[in-house]
């Protein structure tokens, strides 16, 4: 990774504003990797997702008459 003089800027004003980066930075790294999980089970888990929602529609909820809502 090279660093590109926005990204020095960036960097400086952060510091400048008492911004943790390395904080920051590892909080956006762990919601990217969170995000690519969940989009990986999406895929990973769409027929029976489908399959699950074609169920439902066709059946109701399974445990439906014991919803108090």
């Amino acid at each position: 990774m090279t660093n590109s003089p926005l990204t020095e800027k960036l960097l400086s004003e952060a510091k400048s504003l008492g911004i943790d980066v390395s904080q920051v930075a590892e909080a956006g790294l762990a919601r990217a990797v969170a995000d690519r999980r969940a989009e990986r089970r999406l895929k990973e888990n769409a027929e029976a997702i489908e399959s699950y929602n074609a169920y439902v529609e066709q059946h109701g909820l399974p445990l439906e008459k014991y919803r108090m809502f």
